[in-house]
């Protein structure tokens, strides 16, 4: 059976060190010695020492294969126990799907609007009190979603499982949605999974830190990886106290294109093309940790739940769990157009998907071929009206449209900030690798034109003009456009082989981006703000942060320096001058109001 429909290869099960010099698809972290554990021989161990055990976990999880390895494992031991199936409480599969339909939609809609159930909605309660474990067993076991609510004061096991493979067992059509008993189409689960089961389960899983014993990595067949939860609680803390890297992903898309397949080792080379690469996307990304060469890796917002603070700093209380800011490439070298699009307003997404903010893009011209260019804005004098009427006649007949009738067309060069808030048309065209860097919302992306062309299944992608023309912002044309849009590049400050450009961001951005070029070494501090950085220019780097910790870089990975890692030196690891991306939010910013209250 395909049990996940992927170009891309599981997590190796052990550490191998990265070819040097290289950029690494698994930057792992050390836990420290013996503090991974590994198959279902071990965990049962610990499991007969308590008389009653919860095993809750996440969407995603194949609960036949963890409840048939681990039955095996105890009868073996010769253990008598009773199972008891959470699944067995949930409400009815109709009753779900009315419960959720205000959040998802009618089918076929791009959308939904983030949910304010809670787990106990889905769950019958007569059903739950009726599964006190009782007779005369060794050992009794409550699993599946939400087993937890079933017992109070027993030790839980928590199964989890990265976004990514989630996502892969989705379109391979081997799991279903939270309560669901089949599977639907993939766009349809995945909607229900972002608006409905990631966020009733994120919320609950929140409420299971001081009962968590045990955090187990559930993403292969036939494997799974574990660690007590005060060990994992240990490694977070020191991360948030140093530096970090998430475990980025990659996917192929209309549009793609081929620099990531030559610069990337390791990754596929067969896969038709990568448009994306998922960089730091905090909803999409896990972290990865070591031990005695083993591997396992949690959802990212796992260390948000506990180390905010720390990670966050002066923004902590305005962002809470949520992080901030998101890096991520799009590759089109020798590929496509994005399509023409737009991101909504703050209010619009609040209002109609309740998203906390909004999407503010930037797109940072990592690398780019001579004919490469980036769309942006509106011509001089456009009538929107007639734009309007130009796409619908395209989506319904099928009819090319002259973009730059409408639309500027600017040319791409390296190292190029355009800034692009909420309401503005945009697209990157054919031959750039664009770092971009934005704030965390991702889906939200109202495509007006897609240059007529299908998606990879074959489909036409979906065309959302009603949306973009409630949130387009016509003044942006013209000569503002390039005075406004694209980023004047400052020193601010400079020294013996080193200088501070800055690349200010449009107001409504909350983030802001400087550029760091040097030789040799150079010390900064957080000044209490989390700091996403990317190496654009140069071979690798080495991060020495203030408690002693060291971590090598290299071309084009993206890693953190929480604010509560205080300063930390950077050094140059090869002759030339290198250049370092940094994004951090504002001082202050007027949306920090409206995100704080919500």
């Amino acid at each position: 059976m395909i049990w996940r429909d992927s170009a891309q290869p599981l997590l190796p099960e052990h550490a191998a060190a990265p070819l040097p010099g290289t950029y690494n698809r698994y930057p792992a972290h050390p836990l420290g010695n013996g503090k991974i554990q590994t198959g279902y021989t071990s965990l049962a161990n610990w499991i007969v020492q308590h008389p009653v055990v919860v095993i809750d976990g996440y969407a995603g999880i194949f609960w036949e294969k963890i409840y048939t390895s681990l039955k095996l494992e105890l009868a073996r031991m010769g253990v008598n126990v009773r199972w008891y199936d959470m699944h067995c409480c949930l409400k009815d599969s109709r009753h779900i799907q009315d419960l959720v339909a205000p959040f998802i939609g009618n089918e076929g809609d791009v959308w939904g609007t983030k949910t304010s159930l809670h787990i106990t909605d889905f769950f019958d309660e007569e059903k739950i009190a009726a599964l006190l474990p009782e007779g005369p067993y060794d050992l009794h076991i409550i699993y599946g979603s939400g087993a937890a609510l079933a017992h109070p004061t027993a030790p839980v096991i928590y199964l989890d499982l990265p976004k990514n493979e989630l996502q892969y067992r989705m379109r391979a059509g081997t799991i279903t949605n939270f309560g669901n008993s089949t599977a639907g189409g993939s766009a349809e689960m995945y909607k229900r999974f972002y608006f409905v089961d990631w966020v009733v389960l994120n919320n609950y899983k929140q409420t299971l830190q001081q009962r968590i014993r045990i955090m187990a990595d559930t993403q292969w067949p036939d494997h799974i990886a574990w660690a007590f939860n005060h060990d994992l609680q240990e490694g977070i803390s020191r991360l948030a106290r140093s530096t970090f890297r998430v475990r980025p992903w990659f996917e192929a898309g209309a549009w793609g294109g081929q620099w990531l397949k030559t610069h990337i080792n390791g990754i596929n080379t067969e896969e038709i093309n990568y448009a994306w690469s998922f960089e730091m996307i905090v909803p999409e990304n896990g972290v990865l940790f070591e031990s005695d060469g083993y591997l396992m890796e949690i959802p990212f917002e796992w260390m948000m739940y506990t180390q905010h603070t720390a990670i966050l700093g002066d923004h902590a209380d305005i962002f809470q769990y949520e992080f901030p800011i998101r890096f991520d490439f799009l590759d089109t070298f020798d590929g496509g157009n994005l399509s023409i699009q737009c991101h909504p307003s703050m209010d619009y997404i609040r209002a109609h998907f309740g998203e906390t903010f909004t999407q503010d893009e930037t797109y940072y011209i990592m690398d780019c071929k001579d004919d490469a260019a980036v769309y942006l804005g509106f011509r001089e004098g456009i009538d929107p009206e007639a734009f309007k009427t130009k796409l619908e006649n395209s989506r319904d007949l099928g009819i090319p449209v002259e973009i730059t009738d409408f639309v500027q067309k600017h040319a791409a060069d390296k190292h190029t900030l355009f800034l692009i808030p909420n309401g503005t048309v945009h697209s990157a065209g054919a031959n750039n690798l664009v770092l971009e860097i934005s704030a965390t919302p991702y889906i939200f992306t109202f495509k007006m034109y897609d240059w007529l062309r299908p998606g990879l299944d074959g489909k036409p992608r979906a065309i959302n003009i009603d949306h973009a023309f409630h949130n387009l912002d016509f003044s942006r044309q013209g000569k503002a456009v390039k005075d406004q849009l694209i980023s004047k590049p400052a020193v601010i400050d400079k020294g013996e082989n080193y200088q501070l450009v800055h690349l200010p961001t449009h107001a409504e951005h909350f983030y802001d981006v400087h550029r760091l070029e040097f030789s040799g070494s150079v010390n900064i501090t957080t000044n209490g703000l989390c700091l996403v950085m990317m190496l654009v220019e140069g071979s690798s780097v080495t991060v020495t942060t203030a408690n002693g910790h060291t971590t090598t870089y290299h071309y084009a990975e993206t890693f953190v320096i929480p604010a509560a890692a205080v300063s930390c030196r950077i050094t140059c690891n090869n002759e030339g001058p290198v250049k370092l991306i940094k994004a951090f939010l504002k001082s202050s910013h007027p949306v920090f109001n409206q995100i704080a209250s919500t």
